[in-house]
């Protein structure tokens, strides 16, 4: 089996630095699917070894590829090739089925499924009375294993009566779709802020790393509000795509 380090050839009369030489060739490596997604490297002494480098080297070489969302540290696993980002365009579409159609195998995790008071904010997006009762659901989406959405929503009881071995299944709107409501249009917000300890532990990023965070407000034909999404993704694993046109 050939060794990680048997790809690498460091240049010692290069003015390039060392740790440069060693992570772009990981780089290369990694984007031509030779160190393929989930690949395991072993631990910095050992490359370090291997390459006559030393250990701080070895280290920057490995940060420099962290910091770029190449690799990835995982306590008891070790570094690890990341998987493919996820692409989405920003179009009004499940989550699941887009996961589906890349081929990431996508798998739902229900958190919660129950009817709660609508807050104020939610009142708001939804157009309905604070106090009035909603379907709240919490669900984690995974990605070809791993985790990749943490998502919150709240309907309008009267919209559709969800079932777990719906949401489990497949996704929200072919849950809706299955109810005789078709979304026409959207309200959507994107911004990021920082992980907390649960949604960290939930979505395997550490204590306060970036996430990407969406609102969503999804109406029917006629204008109606049926549903307000407040979702989080993992920015290490996940991006938004569009178009922009000249006026």
């Amino acid at each position: 089996m050939t060794r990680v380090t048997d790809l690498i050839t460091i240049d010692r009369s290069s003015p390039i630095p060392l740790y440069f030489q060693v992570a772009s060739r990981l780089e290369e490596l990694i984007e031509s699917g030779e160190l393929a997604p989930g690949s395991r490297l072993d631990n910095e002494i050992q490359l370090a070894d291997e390459l006559g480098l030393s250990r701080p080297t070895m280290r920057q070489a490995i940060a420099h590829l962290v910091d770029r969302g190449m690799l990835t540290r995982k306590r008891g696993v070790g570094t690890q090739v990341v998987h493919d980002r996820v692409r989405r365009r920003l179009e009004l579409t499940s989550l699941y089925e887009d996961l589906d159609g890349a081929h990431q195998q996508p798998r739902t995790e229900l958190l919660t499924l129950e009817r709660r008071t609508a807050d104020e904010d939610v009142a708001t997006a939804l157009r309905i009375d604070p106090g009035a009762e909603v379907t709240y659901l919490e669900r984690l989406r995974f990605a070809a294993g791993e985790p990749l959405a943490l998502m919150r929503n709240h309907l309008p009881v009267a919209v559709a009566d969800l079932t777990r071995k719906q949401l489990v299944a497949g996704g929200l709107y072919a849950a809706l779709r299955e109810a005789g409501i078709r979304l026409r249009v959207a309200d959507q917000t994107i911004g990021a802020r920082r992980a907390s300890t649960a949604e960290a532990r939930l979505l395997d990023e550490p204590r306060g790393a970036p996430l990407l965070a969406m609102t969503r407000v999804a109406y029917n034909a006629g204008g109606i509000p049926v549903e307000y999404g407040s979702h989080l993704y993992r920015a290490s694993r996940y991006t938004f795509e569009l178009t922009l046109m000249a006026p």
